[in-house]
């Protein structure tokens, strides 16, 4: 309806210029269209000229006058299309070409329309934009995702921590929490064993490490911190033997040279000072 001011302008002018569009009426004598023209007669004290709507779609009638009013915005028209029309998947290219109106944009209403129909009235009487209420829905659709990707994860995983969400024991919060807690554990557990392995296969004497957390004589992050020490360790070595083994391949041709003439006196040369070690070296390279 008009504001009071509005409908006050109209029945001023229907009393001086007449009424210049006619009220319709349904076969059955169904107001559809002209509820301000009607409250202005009755405001003017004009009798008011009604006509017969004799088509086949009523409604089709009464989504026309709503859309063409200047006052409502593309929102509201998208958002008054979904509500009138069942805009389908498959129809909504035909309704926004037919109404002209963007296919993102009905899209987007018969989105809100379908999710939260409370926002979708908002959209429809102008207290909230289209875009807004869009967003709303799609951020209450990704939290709801997020909600039941987290109960498929616990049944997945943890289908005793799922029974405990399910009876009210245990929040979604506290038992995703539980189940991370057991995961990084799980995690820490397996970097343990397998440091443990790697040691044994390398023949270091360290006592393994899992044995001493199953004890209770340390905690899995302790043991994590070892295993982790014992690795870099184990890496730094790795590549300062490389770095040696390196040097010394760069230089085994001048020992195997030596080995091959020791009693020379280039030989002895080469050997007058040296250790017993090195002179063993070139007598056996």
């Amino acid at each position: 309806m008009l504001s009071t001011d509005e409908l006050h302008d109209l029945a001023e002018s229907i009393k001086t210029e007449g009424q210049h569009e006619a009220i319709v009426l349904s076969a059955d004598g169904i107001l559809l269209d002209g509820r301000n023209r009607l409250a202005a007669c009755e405001i003017a004290g004009v009798a008011p000229r009604f006509t017969t709507y004799t088509g086949s779609d009523p409604k089709a009638l009464v989504l026309a006058h709503n859309l063409r009013r200047r006052h409502i915005s593309k929102g509201q028209q998208a958002v008054i299309v979904a509500m009138a029309r069942s805009v389908s998947e498959h129809s909504l290219r035909h309704h926004a070409k037919l109404h002209s109106i963007s296919l993102t944009r009905l899209s987007n209403a018969a989105t809100v329309l379908k999710h939260h129909p409370h926002l979708a009235e908002q959209v429809r009487t102008g207290t909230l934009s289209l875009d807004a209420a869009y967003s709303t829905v799609r951020e209450h659709q990704a939290h709801a995702a997020e909600i039941q990707a987290q109960h498929d994860r616990l049944h997945e995983h943890a289908p005793d921590l799922a029974e405990q969400l399910t009876d009210g024991s245990l929040t979604l919060d506290d038992a995703t929490a539980a189940l991370n807690q057991r995961q990084h554990e799980e995690q820490l557990r397996q970097t343990v064993q397998h440091t443990d392995a790697l040691r044994l296969s390398d023949g270091d004497p360290t006592p393994p490490m899992a044995p001493l957390v199953e004890r209770g004589d340390i905690t899995w992050e302790q043991a994590h911190q070892r295993a982790e020490e014992f690795l870099a360790h184990r890496r730094n070595a790795i590549r300062q033997t490389q770095q040696a083994l390196q040097v010394i391949a760069e230089i085994w041709t001048a020992v195997q040279d030596l080995a091959a003439r020791p009693d020379t006196p280039y030989g002895r040369d080469i050997l007058d000072g040296l250790t017993p070690e090195v002179r063993l070296l070139v007598q056996n390279p």
